[in-house]
């Protein structure tokens, strides 16, 4: 077992994570990135990024990754490539133990676990996620222009994926598993009254299916089973959405700082301090309204200015 400290220890990469690190390592503070079971975050499983300043052309989002993680690593961050298993809040320095039970003490932590769309979990959504199927209609829907897709769902987020979408596709077909929807009734007004938007009721997708020539991937079918017969069958898609919700990254902190009814942290005011002194959170963690790469970029940022102020007035007063 070992024991290291540091100024501040960041929970999470992603965008959140990595621009926390650059900004708190350009303040010349020690700064450790616990990358996870998936450095890098959700953006190393989605293909083409275009809609992250600064890249006319787009980006690969690994690609987006790797440059973060380089630029905060130049500046001295250093990156982990371990599962942060808990985080003792009671003492100071916060005491981070990780999977083999190592030990991390840290003036200050931000919290950058993020978010993961919930998935269907069924045969080939794995394998054409980012290839045809997808969890973020505003981050992937341009790719979408003139084309059949569907959507996947029956709440709120359901529907507000069906109705952006057809800013582009042409025909955007709605599955779900009732005929009674859980979204408000205002919403589902909005997409019934949509003449872009159909409905596949009493349905289920429990198969992804499509081609892979070499390492091009693509979707090209939906299998479908309907929920009252049982029967399945195979219909013809160019996209397909999983709008189905999203669940913060943030049981590590259960009972330790404050969360909303979904688990999503609660931070203070216009900052990212938490309830805790010297526990501050940033990007998909604390925020289920945008979940974008560049606002958890901007939280990112905020979280490390609020985290360097913080350190400066506990030393001082020391």
């Amino acid at each position: 077992m070992t024991t290291t400290h540091t100024d501040i220890a960041i929970i999470g990469s992603g965008p959140a994570g990595f621009t926390a690190a650059l900004y708190a390592s350009r303040a010349n503070l020690g700064v450790i990135i616990f990358e996870g079971l998936q450095p890098g975050g959700q953006l190393t499983i989605t293909t083409e990024v275009e809609n992250y300043p600064g890249f006319e052309h787009g980006i690969q989002g690994p690609e987006l990754m790797d440059v973060m993680r380089k630029q905060a690593h130049r500046f001295g961050a250093t990156s982990r490539y371990e599962l942060v298993t808990s985080v003792d809040t009671t003492v100071r320095p916060f005491v981070l133990k990780n999977e083999r039970g190592d030990v991390t003490t840290a003036d200050a932590v931000i919290i950058a676990t993020g978010a993961s769309a919930k998935l269907l979990d069924v045969p080939g959504e794995k394998d054409y996620m980012g290839f045809g199927v997808s969890a973020c209609a505003t981050c992937d829907g341009f790719f979408f222009r003139n084309l059949h897709v569907y959507v996947i769902g029956g709440g709120d987020t359901a529907m507000e994926e069906a109705n952006y979408l057809t800013r582009f596709a042409e025909k955007v077909t709605i599955v779900h598993r009732r005929e009674e929807f859980r979204a408000s009734k205002i919403m589902v007004d909005r997409v019934k009254a949509n003449p872009k938007i159909d409905f596949l009721l009493n349905s289920v997708v429990s198969e992804f299916v499509g081609t892979t020539v070499g390492s091009a991937k693509k979707l090209t079918h939906l299998r479908i089973r309907d929920t009252v017969t049982n029967e399945e069958r195979e219909v013809a898609a160019d996209g397909a959405f999983v709008a189905i919700g999203h669940q913060p990254n943030t049981a590590l902190f259960a009972g330790v700082v404050d969360m909303d009814e979904t688990g999503y942290i609660v931070t203070q005011g216009k900052s990212s301090r938490t309830n805790v002194d010297g526990l501050f959170a940033c990007g998909d963690a604390q925020d289920s309204i945008y979940r974008q790469a560049i606002t958890a970029a901007g939280s990112g940022c905020m979280a490390a200015i609020d985290a360097e102020r913080w350190l400066e007035e506990q030393r001082a007063h020391a």
